[in-house]
């Protein structure tokens, strides 16, 4: 960094405060001189009668005249060191001064801009501080904003997928309100849509509450000891209707067995059903899907693993955002409510522990590590 710049005006003052002071010191100097000489040679009666202090009088005015050029050599040292202490204390009032004039500048609104002067002593400790907090100042601001743009999103996310199943259950009750069917079979259709329509917005509902309930660090978990290869079975069990209908195989492969877990067992079962759907709903038809688990350390690794098309990177890295779906559409028929992944990433963080996914040209697969024993915090 830098050394910080003085101003002419400044350097002007600094020039002025040492002529000022060093005028000063040989005007005290000199009245000193003046005022001793005086009352050596018309000392008072007074003083001549104390033999003590006018032998000491005399005595100091003989060492004054042995040794002028001796005390006048320390005379001007202490000048010198007496006026580079006031110029001293004058430049960290500059320094404080130029700190100030920066933070006005800053506190204006210029928060990208950083104070760079590499300055003395404490003096530099400050700046140092200083830039700290305001880095952490813009840090704080930037994750603000961007909770500000995430709650932005999220409410409208919601409004259109509330929207519109909403906007076709108003319509097809509508017609029925103005009894504008012309059979019973076209009344019975409208209905069936609007309660189709109403179950989607309740399947949405419940994962927006499901996600703000996980959401929150505190959440209470409920742990439960269990087999984790029972435990998958009874999962992979569960899709067993909805795996033959796509012709899909789903094949549990535990490499240590068994292999006893404490988690959650409502909440880590909506990870795997999260999991599960979505490698059913956009894994390869008449494919397969492996859940494997095994025991690294004191982990568990499980993997959820379907054939199908290579998930480019950059959708990977949103995956587990809020409502993010691969399609561009946002259909709930094809897509579901886009939270799927996001709950289940927050239920694996509450668990301590973390999930991310990998694909390639051959099978995409869902990672999750999950500790085996809870701790007591």
């Amino acid at each position: 960094m830098p050394k910080l710049k003085l101003t002419r005006k400044e350097l002007g003052e600094l020039i002025f405060e040492a002529i000022v002071t060093m005028t000063m010191l040989f005007f005290l100097f000199v009245g000193f001189y003046l005022i001793f000489n005086q009352i050596v040679q018309t000392p008072s009666d007074l003083l001549i009668k104390t033999n003590s202090l006018w032998d000491m009088i005399l005595y100091f005015d003989f060492i004054l005249l042995e040794y002028r050029v001796v005390f006048l050599i320390f005379a001007l040292l202490v000048s010198i060191l007496f006026t580079w202490w006031r110029l001293f204390r004058r430049y960290n009032q500059m320094q404080l001064r130029h700190i100030l004039a920066e933070l006005h500048y800053i506190a204006s609104g210029n928060f990208d801009h950083r104070i760079k002067a590499n300055l003395t002593g404490d003096m530099n400790d400050v700046v140092n501080s200083i830039n700290t907090l305001v880095e952490s100042t813009v840090a704080a601001m930037d994750e603000e904003r961007k909770i500000e743009q995430s709650k932005d999103e999220l409410i409208t996310n919601v409004s259109h997928d509330i929207r519109t199943p909403l906007t076709s259950i108003i319509g097809y009750l509508g017609l029925i309100e103005d009894k504008q069917y012309s059979s019973i079979e076209d009344l019975e259709r409208y209905i069936h849509i609007a309660y189709e329509k109403a179950l989607q917005m309740k399947v949405l509902v419940d994962d927006l509450f499901e996600y703000t309930k996980v959401r929150q660090p505190a959440t209470p978990l409920n742990y439960t000891k269990l087999d984790l290869g029972k435990f998958l079975e009874q999962v992979a069990a569960e899709f067993e209707l909805e795996s033959a209908r796509r012709k899909i195989e789903i094949e549990v492969i535990m490499k240590t067995d068994p292999l006893m877990i404490e988690v959650d067992v409502d909440k880590i079962v909506r990870v795997f059903g999260n999991l599960v759907s979505n490698a059913l709903k956009y894994g390869e038809k008449e494919g397969w899907i492996k859940i494997q688990a095994d025991k690294v350390g004191s982990e568990a690794i499980i993997s959820v693993i379907n054939s199908g098309e290579k998930i480019p990177q950059e959708a990977l890295e949103e995956l587990f955002g809020r409502f993010y779906r691969l399609e561009s559409s946002r259909s709930q028929q094809t897509g579901g409510t886009g939270l799927g992944l996001a709950i289940a990433q927050s239920i694996v963080a509450l668990h301590s522990g973390y999930i991310y996914a990998e694909s390639d040209d051959e099978e995409t697969k869902f990672v999750m590590h999950l500790p085996l024993t809870q701790s007591s915090e």
